[in-house]
């Protein structure tokens, strides 16, 4: 069923509008900024997920962390049964 789909993109609005449809925000994991690059480990924070270690950051800085580790956007749009689906990933380009 193509509903259930995964897809891949790198374009900053179709991973900011995904995120905002799903009421997330982006956010790093606390302690693991690398204070010479300023980067860490990219999560988007979604309501109602209660990871305590999740700092809550601009889209500047998402997309520089984003950009500067050469990732992409891994994401579905809709679960098996027809739902809004929150399953995403970042991955390496190859």
């Amino acid at each position: 069923m193509a509903t259930q789909d995964s897809k891949t993109t790198t374009d900053h609005e179709t991973i900011k509008k995904w995120v905002e449809e799903r009421d997330g925000q982006p956010a790093l994991v606390k302690g693991t900024t690398d204070s010479g690059k300023g980067g860490g480990l990219l999560r988007i924070n979604f309501p109602g997920y209660a990871e305590e270690n999740l700092e809550n950051i601009e889209w500047d800085k998402f997309f520089t962390i984003f950009d500067e580790n050469n990732l992409q956007f891994l994401y579905q749009e809709k679960l098996k049964d027809g739902n809004e689906s929150r399953f995403f990933k970042f991955i390496g380009k190859d």
